[in-house]
């Protein structure tokens, strides 16, 4: 799996970039067949905005969150992806 983090309007620290890498691996349990993950950080005024687009095999999922904290953000979007993922995941398995 190939992680990048880029920062619209913000410097993404290491502890920013540890946190999501720590997030994603969570993800990566349910679904193992994770090619690419690109996240989003910015922030506008009080909003803070996270966003990420998974490439999986036969699929490119994206979510969005918006926050009043950026890693409540983070958070809120990888709880979205994770919904996405297991979604994905069913309709692989379900051979009608």
């Amino acid at each position: 799996m190939q992680l990048s983090v880029t920062g619209r309007h913000i410097d993404i620290t290491e502890a920013l970039k540890s946190y999501v890498a720590d997030k994603t691996q969570k993800l990566e349990r349910h679904f193992d067949h994770v090619i690419d993950v690109h996240v989003i950080l910015s922030v506008e005024k009080l909003v803070h905005k996270a966003e990420a687009t998974f490439q999986v095999n036969g699929a490119k999922l994206f979510a969005e969150d918006q926050q009043g904290d950026l890693y409540a953000a983070i958070d809120g979007l990888l709880d979205k992806l994770d919904r996405q993922i297991l979604k994905h995941k069913e309709k692989l398995s379900a051979h009608r």
